[in-house]
């Protein structure tokens, strides 16, 4: 391992606390907005109550403030909180301030982030980069997951291979694409670990299967020693993706790795079969994997016959004969990807876990609530753990040590807060605030709104099973039936029968009733909704503040870092956090 030196510095502990504490002062101020549920906007008049200004005015100030790309330079000009709340109502005053304040203190303008490239070139000071080959995930998975994978296993074995390491633990491994990939790519021996049987008994069929392919392709660029390569046509496209019916993703056995076949893997098949399969010996080409997996080799070998007179009898022999055999022929590589169940808690004993531990990466991509800080905790607590490369997901589901005073029972391992300084806080977001740190800026910043009027009726229908079923909390959800509606009528209709209650208690004049009245009132409920929007990154900036605050406190630890891996506009929770421990 190089000298932690040689990597990135990153801000001290008591730097960050300076910077929790600007935070939380305009949270404090702030946090009655993100906490507030959507669903009581009439019936509590949230707008009158924390806003009161007027709402076509907040949507453009709002508007205009989110299409800026650039964050806030630290430390340029900084308003004073009165100027956002009133001290006496505490109301917000200046849509304006508020936009410049929640911006101001977003992960980007803090200074919180180590660049993604400076880190890696940093990683590899002295090392050859091992990039295995020329490999795109894709065509395992659609675009989210693929842009994930590929970033994300670029920095883990780049950490792997700076402190010598070669066993990854992937928590919370679900479907298994990011284990595979560093596995099959990257040759390491990744253990993932997943709570639900149904996930492991998936990942271990579709590794299988992309096993298969994996050493089709090996074998494919080996071609000129071994036979003839399959090589599909250059410039034949198809424009539409295709699902395949042999066991993707989609289906529900979950047997396969792909959601869609895009362009350059089918072959025109009106061509005889003979044109994809025209490449003589002594003029082979090794292929990527794009073309390699193209629908020819997920069929059987006899499935196509050619009946071009092109291909000579005897070269078609050559050609069945040498696939059978690379595909038959078991792999060779030394890698070793082995999905496992269980739950995995900060207590957790890898130990019995992993019967061959040994010095590991910790790692998770898009570990859900608790499981995020947990994998934090594993990592300072297990000696065999020697790093950690964790990006988390689902903050509304992350347990709070504050937030229910009177909870009956003990729990040692919150999900936040996790440092010091916020426990003495005793700092609760409330899960409306967690629910709405989920919510994507960066995607409404290019077009992709909130679904405003889906919001709108389920307000609205609050306003009458208040009025006329006295009920003002409703412990059962309606769900996702908006959709499956045709109109507001249609919609309270579904709603009422799905939560058992009367509907001959409203007559459809008294619905239309409801609508007509608070119609006009639309735009109140889609700008208090941005105002959650543009103020979703500082919840999001203190939860991983908080753990990343936590690394520091950590005697063991040499390094830790935050680190933006992803577009947010594909991949909205797009922050990882990274440490490494000292060398003995």
């Amino acid at each position: 391992m190089a000298a932690v030196r040689s990597l990135p510095g990153t801000p001290d502990l008591p730097t960050l606390h300076a910077k929790l504490q600007g935070l939380l002062r305009f949270l404090r101020g702030a946090l009655p907005i993100s906490s507030a549920h959507t669903v009581d906007f009439y019936t509590e008049s949230l707008w009158q109550e924390l806003v009161d200004l007027n709402p076509d005015g907040v949507l453009a100030a709002l508007r205009e403030s989110a299409a800026e790309a650039r964050p806030r330079e630290e430390g340029s000009g900084f308003i004073d909180l009165p100027q956002v709340f009133c001290e006496t109502s505490q109301k917000l005053m200046s849509t304006e301030a508020f936009a410049l304040a929640a911006k101001y203190y977003s992960v980007q303008s803090l200074g919180l982030c180590t660049p993604f490239e400076q880190l890696l070139t940093a990683l590899r000071v002295n090392k050859e980069q091992r990039t295995g080959e020329n490999v795109k995930a894709i065509k395992f998975m659609n675009t989210k997951k693929s842009h994930e994978v590929q970033a994300m296993s670029e920095l883990i074995c780049s950490i792997a291979d700076y402190y010598g390491l070669k066993q990854i633990i992937d928590v919370g491994s679900g479907k298994g694409y990011l284990s595979s990939f560093l596995s099959l790519k990257y040759g390491l021996n990744v253990y993932g670990i997943d709570s639900s049987n149904t996930n492991t008994h998936g990942a271990k069929e579709r590794n299988r299967k992309l096993k298969k392919h994996w050493n089709l392709y090996h074998a494919q660029t080996r071609g000129d020693a071994h036979g003839p390569a399959l090589k599909m046509p250059e410039g034949k496209e198809v424009q539409k993706e295709v699902k395949c019916k042999g066991g993707f993703e989609s289906a529900p056995t979950n047997t396969l790795v792909t959601q869609d076949l895009s362009a350059n893997v089918l072959p025109e098949f009106s061509k005889s079969a003979g044109s994809v399969i025209r490449q003589r010996q002594g003029n082979l080409h090794a292929q990527p994997l794009e073309t390699a997996l193209s629908l020819m080799d997920i069929l059987p070998v006899d499935a196509v016959e050619p009946t071009s007179s092109q291909v000579h009898n005897t070269e078609m022999l050559e050609v069945r004969k040498w696939r059978r055999k690379v595909t038959t022929s078991k792999p060779s590589d030394s890698s070793i990807y082995s999905p496992l169940t269980s739950f995995i808690t900060a207590d957790s004993e890898l130990h019995d876990i992993v019967k061959d531990l040994e010095d590991c990466l910790v790692v998770g991509l898009h570990t859900c609530g608790d499981l995020a800080p947990n994998t934090l905790r594993i990592f300072a607590s297990k000696s065999e753990v020697k790093g950690v490369c964790s990006v988390g997901c689902c903050y509304h589901l992350l347990s709070e040590e504050f937030e229910d005073q009177h909870k009956e029972y003990a729990q040692e391992n919150w999900g936040f807060p996790m440092c010091r300084y916020l426990k003495e806080e005793r700092w609760c977001c409330g899960r409306n605030a967690r629910m709405s740190a989920c919510l994507a800026l960066e995607r409404v910043a290019v077009g992709q709104g909130l679904p405003t009027e889906s919001l709108f009726y389920r307000a609205v229908l609050q306003n009458i099973i208040k009025d006329y079923y006295g009920i003002t909390k409703c412990d059962r959800h309606v769900g996702k039936i908006y959709s499956k509606c045709s109109s507001f009528l249609d919609y309270v209709r579904m709603s009422l029968k799905k939560l058992g209650l009367d509907e001959s208690k409203v007559s459809e004049e008294i619905i239309m009733d409801y609508y007509e009245k608070y119609k006009p009132r639309m735009n109140e409920l889609e700008a208090f909704n941005m105002l959650k929007v543009v103020l979703a990154p500082c919840i999001e900036t203190l939860i991983l503040l908080d753990r990343l605050c936590y690394l520091k406190e950590q005697e063991d630890v040499a390094w830790s870092a935050l680190v933006k891996l992803f577009d947010p506009v594909q991949s909205p929770r797009c922050y990882a956090l990274i440490a490494l421990k000292k060398q003995r």
